[in-house]
């Protein structure tokens, strides 16, 4: 007599309330939302953690809106276990463990991502560290690869190399065979970017153009990773190689430069840049494709890995934006929104 086996599932039971970090005049405050649903293509995840980011604050400030139809709620990277999934999703089911870009919502306990937006999370990662993926991996690649053409042999110079995408971007080029240059503004953030493969110069001490030209012989860099801007666009510029390209994704110092035009045509140079936030699902899509067949590989066998600087509370984030501004940090900012 055949027995009957009876397939058990544990049944994932989903709040109707959340609790979240939400904007008040210009702070991070605790507050309770309604969980949001999975739409047409959607995931919905328990948030584990989530990643803090200069966007973040900008938003907080009222210097970066949120894109229409997106969360009010800050956080654009998060980690966690999906929960529920909605029409025409596949490839994920719920209790997969998975981190992923989002265009708001992810200071909370619960966060909707469109699918295509969604990696697993690497073997050997925790939900702390995998939050700290998404954002600067999909910056780094589509502008670094895609933008920037940045191939093996090639030189490359980041400004910020302490901060998140500056860790990033110096351990995704140096495994694809690019001489790495950073900046940063002090001793102990140089060693750090160094311990990371980097020949890093202290700007508070030392002229970078002076230090790329005499480290490279004259030649200058391939591409220059700008998050600077201002008065500093014209310095990148004579930094660069012939054929260079000068990649901008942020405009801390200014969001104007005077740029001679007889440099970039006499020596061939590119000058492009992007904001990742905007772009539609189906780019987003594309480029964590690019991730998961590409970086993802070398995140399992630890050849990168996610500099974690400190860990906050949900209910702390506006100290974790504050710890942010101070810029003693070194890597990520982290917020652990639950337990598994």
């Amino acid at each position: 007599m055949k027995k009957t086996v009876k397939k058990i599932t544990k049944k994932i039971t989903v709040p109707r309330a959340m609790q979240v970090a939400e904007i008040v005049n210009g702070k991070l405050v605790p507050a309770s939302r309604p969980v949001p649903k999975a739409a047409t293509g959607e995931v919905l995840m328990r948030v584990m953690a989530a990643g803090v980011n200069r966007p973040d604050v900008l938003q907080r400030k009222g210097h970066y809106p949120a894109p229409k139809g997106a969360s009010d709620i800050p956080g654009l990277e998060v980690s966690g276990i999906i929960v529920a999934v909605g029409k025409g999703v596949t490839g994920f089911k719920a209790g997969q463990s998975v981190c992923a870009l989002v265009a708001g919502g992810g200071y909370a306990e619960y966060c909707v991502v469109p699918a295509v937006q969604c990696l697993p999370v690497p073997k050997g990662f925790d939900f702390v560290a995998a939050a700290g993926l998404p954002e600067t991996h999909f910056t780094v690649w589509t502008n670094l690869f895609d933008r920037g053409l940045l191939k093996k042999g090639e030189a490359l110079l980041v400004h910020g190399g302490s901060s998140g995408i500056g860790t990033t971007a110096i351990q995704v080029a140096k495994s694809f065979g690019v001489k790495v240059f950073v900046t940063a503004g002090s001793p102990e953030k140089c060693a750090a970017c160094e311990d990371l493969g980097a020949t890093a110069f202290d700007y508070k001490r030392q002229d970078f153009v002076e230090e790329i030209m005499a480290a490279t012989k004259g030649r200058g860099v391939d591409v220059v990773l700008d998050m600077v801007g201002g008065d500093y666009v014209p310095r990148n510029i004579a930094c660069l190689a012939p054929c260079g390209r000068h990649v901008s994704i942020a405009t801390q110092k200014g969001r104007t430069a005077e740029v001679d035009l007889v440099q970039l045509m006499t020596r061939r140079l590119v000058m492009t840049g992007s904001t990742l936030r905007p772009q539609a699902v189906a780019v987003k899509g594309a480029i964590a494709k690019a991730l998961k067949k590409n970086v993802w590989p070398l995140l399992e066998k630890k050849k990168i890995t996610v500099v974690i600087d400190r860990i906050f509370p949900l209910a702390e984030a506006q100290a974790a934006h504050d710890h942010l501004e101070d810029g003693q940090h070194v890597g990520k900012v982290i917020l652990a929104v639950a337990r598994p």
